[in-house]
């Protein structure tokens, strides 16, 4: 609040107390820097829920002493602290390289929730589908086409073999492998194929990941394929 409106502020006060009202120019004076120097970063309102003439009706409705200024910077304190607690902050739509950049957007998001100018963000796990998503961010994730860049995902192929041999098998327009069972290994759907061997008594032992999926899973997935085309007359 600039001195204007901690003027205004004490003129409200002087209306549901009297007691506080300074007749003497010089204290009134003194009255209004006196607040301003406590009260100066604190807003007079802001468009989500914190009113200072609240917290003045608030104390002088319950409480008999004369208000102070930490009667109204205590509950603003309160109002910030509670709101920083409930947001959780959101990715923010600068790209993540830029360090600078990406502090810089998360300082005043929090900024704006904790001085009443934004709502706290509400946490992803507690909406639905795409709900929310910053329209820089949509673009962005269109533009690469994957939440992964393709230099990304190049860097990671060398440390899991199976979902890089499955990318690639579909981008050549292969059939997906892993889109079925093995009846070989018994992976399930979407997990890559285990190394078996049959030993002397019949038995299978080896649970090692393959990179390559077994030929049997292969023929499987392509005959799959087959059948959901449209069979030509």
């Amino acid at each position: 609040m600039d001195r204007t409106e901690i003027a205004a502020l004490l003129a409200f006060i002087g209306r549901l107390d009297p007691r506080t009202i300074r007749t003497d120019k010089g204290e009134a004076r003194d009255q209004i820097a006196q607040w301003h120097e406590l009260l100066g970063e604190v807003p007079m309102a802001t468009p989500h829920g914190w009113d200072a003439r609240t917290a003045v009706r608030q104390h002088i409705r319950l409480s008999p002493y004369p208000i102070l200024p930490a009667d109204i910077g205590r509950p603003w304190e309160d109002y910030r602290r509670d709101r920083l607690q409930r947001h959780t902050d959101p990715t923010p739509s600068v790209d993540p390289d830029d360090q600078a950049a990406w502090t810089a957007e998360l300082a005043r998001t929090r900024r704006a929730v904790a001085t009443g100018s934004a709502e706290p963000a509400r946490h992803r796990a507690l909406t639905s589908g795409r709900d929310g998503l910053d329209p820089a961010l949509e673009a962005r994730l269109r533009a690469i086409g994957s939440c992964i860049p393709p230099s990304v995902r190049t860097r990671l192929a060398p440390y899991r073999p199976a979902r890089a041999a499955r990318e690639a098998a579909v981008s050549h327009g292969e059939p997906d492998a892993l889109g079925v069972r093995c009846e070989w290994c018994h992976a399930p759907e979407g997990q890559p194929c285990r190394s078996r061997r049959v030993g002397p008594d019949g038995g299978s032992s080896g649970n090692a990941p393959r990179a390559t999926p077994h030929p049997s899973r292969l023929d499987l997935a392509a005959a799959r394929v087959q059948a959901q085309q449209p069979s030509t007359a």
